[in-house]
């Protein structure tokens, strides 16, 4: 029988610790894959934490339901090593297939897995959030239908496209009408801010906005092409993007808190839409008139689907990828990526390799 091993959660806000099981046998649909890389995500801390923040001292608490230890990690790119009878003809399941896994799986019966929106399923089977995922040397995955080919792209892009990728390819897509009448502008320049900038200047006409309070991250996002960069924490950025763009028509928010969301409708034109797609935490208000005063959209975004993973894949593959830093580690080192992104000492994404 060959061992599965893996960097557990073993108690919430606990370090990660290594576990060593019997490899699971695919069954039914089921397919194995042996993993080669696996993304490092922000939303890997709050699975940690094991809650939300939600306003004041307020948390949501998300510990329910999840059987200890757990295998933490969703952006997942590796090679298929067997699969289950129903599947075993299928060329998808090809044994040594190189695949990046869609881990956004859904209940496949509620009404949003009916309409493909399984990213927005009532009774989600999300890897890494719901069942164990890629912090590991194999993960099982539940059909075929969700492992897409990357080649040529390197596996740790592939693996990345399929969270802080896909993420910010939706709200860009959601953003996309309000692209023509002026840069968008993207808060927050994270993984997922990164991509979404990278993205942005494949998709858009014009080079996109950006603003983050790390300089380093500002001039790193310059480095890669924004049009400009602005620091929301200056009393003065407000009125210095209104200078420069008379308003903006789209914002992507990929922080999420108080002072990022506050700091995108602030900036918008009327008739703007901010998407968010951050989960950092806290609350936001506003006089409810302003929605009609402005005609200002606010529309949350949770990853994206598999038709749009598949579509941003292929954009991947055509060599329109997006070209964000990504550092390797080895997947021992798993808790310390961690701390180093809850200290904000990554730039870009870190990968685990297997």
């Amino acid at each position: 029988m060959t061992s599965l091993r893996r960097q557990s959660l073993v108690a919430y806000g606990a370090p990660l610790v290594e576990t060593i099981v019997d490899c699971p046998q695919p069954r039914g649909s089921e397919v194995l894959v042996r993993i080669a890389r696996c993304g490092v995500c922000h939303s890997d801390l709050h699975m940690q934490d094991g809650y939300f923040r939600l306003a004041g001292d307020n948390k949501l608490d998300i510990t329910s339901g999840r059987a200890l230890p757990f295998t933490l990690g969703h952006e997942i790119a590796g090679t298929v090593d067997s699969a289950g009878p129903d599947v075993a003809a299928d060329p998808r399941a090809a044994p040594g297939r190189k695949v990046a896994v869609y881990p956004w799986i859904g209940c496949g019966a509620c009404p949003a897995c009916r309409h493909g929106e399984e990213n927005l399923c009532a009774a989600p089977r999300y890897l890494g959030i719901a069942v164990d995922g890629g912090y590991a040397t194999h993960v099982l995955v539940p059909h075929p239908r969700y492992l897409l080919d990357y080649a040529p792209l390197a596996p740790g892009l592939a693996g990345a496209l399929m969270c802080s990728g896909l993420t910010a390819y939706a709200a860009l897509k959601r953003v996309k009408d309000r692209a023509t009448r002026g840069p968008v502008l993207l808060v927050g320049l994270g993984g997922v801010g990164l991509m979404g900038l990278a993205l942005a200047r494949t998709l858009f006409a014009t080079a996109p906005l950006v603003a983050d309070i790390d300089p380093g991250k500002r001039a790193a996002a310059l480095g890669a092409g924004a049009g400009a960069a602005f620091d929301p924490a200056d009393p003065g950025a407000r009125k210095a993007v209104l200078a420069a763009t008379g308003g903006v028509h789209g914002v992507c928010d990929f922080v999420g808190s108080e002072s990022s969301l506050v700091f995108s409708t602030g900036v918008l034109a009327k008739g703007g839409k901010v998407v968010v797609t951050g989960l950092l935490g806290g609350s936001y208000a506003n006089a409810a008139a302003m929605f009609a005063l402005r005609a200002m959209t606010i529309e949350g975004a949770l990853t994206g689907t598999l038709a749009e993973a598949e579509e941003l894949m292929a954009l991947a593959r055509a060599g329109r990828a997006p070209s964000v830093p990504i550092a390797e580690r080895d997947l021992g080192e798993a808790q310390a990526a961690l701390d180093d992104l809850r200290a904000g000492r990554v730039v870009g994404r870190v990968v685990l390799t297997m």
